[in-house]
């Protein structure tokens, strides 16, 4: 049996609601990956710090495969946020983003593994896959290295990661890989239909 830790209720969705004002005044005022890169880290690594705001219908797992919440979207889809939600022993292939994008474990712990084409066109392991503590957070990018397997490294509970994408990344024609490298097309969409509302001040949160 899965175990599934009683996380407190989420109360503080306003923690959400700073980050989506940080990323939307970060993308107003600049479109240089790398100083996104850099100062998105800071507003996710400030999320990811505190698990007492996620609404528990976001962090369900599946148990045929993980699953993509999306979390908010920008009017312009200049970048989305969403919850990943993997079960003991869930990964995705190998697969690709083609926008940069920002990963912060909020429960649980992940493996993420980064490939890299060989001098015949084949993918290969970068190395070792990085482990990624609850609070951590790594960047991504086709400028930085975009292909990667991501698995849960928790075997016995379910891992939550909070990912923002520079752009709609349900929406975005993206591809996965054989060992050969070859693609196959993909669009992710989403989990869910309904995302939390960040706009209602009428409580606390």
């Amino acid at each position: 049996m899965v175990a599934v830790a009683p996380f407190p209720s989420a109360n503080n969705l306003s923690r959400l609601r700073l980050l989506v004002a940080g990323f939307s005044q970060l993308v107003d005022s600049t479109d240089d990956e790398p100083t996104i890169l850099d100062r998105g880290t800071a507003l996710l690594s400030a999320l990811v710090a505190e698990d007492d705001w996620l609404p528990p219908e976001y962090a369900q797992p599946d148990p045929a495969r993980y699953q993509q919440y999306l979390l908010y979207c920008d009017g312009r889809e200049r970048f989305s946020v969403v919850s990943f939600v993997w079960g003991p022993g869930q990964a995705t292939p190998i697969h690709d983003h083609r926008v940069w994008g920002l990963v912060g474990v909020l429960r649980g712990s992940e493996l993420n593994e980064a490939f890299v084409r060989d001098g015949s066109g084949a993918l290969q392991s970068a190395g070792p896959a990085r482990r990624l503590e609850a609070g951590a957070v790594a960047a991504l990018s086709p400028r930085i290295g975009d292909v990667h397997r991501v698995a849960n490294a928790e075997s016995d509970r379910v891992s939550v990661s909070i990912h923002v994408y520079g752009g709609n990344i349900g929406a975005v024609e993206r591809a996965t890989y054989d060992a050969l490298g070859t693609p196959k097309r993909f669009v992710s969409g989403y989990a869910n239909q309904q995302i939390p509302n960040l706009w209602d001040r009428s409580s606390s949160s």
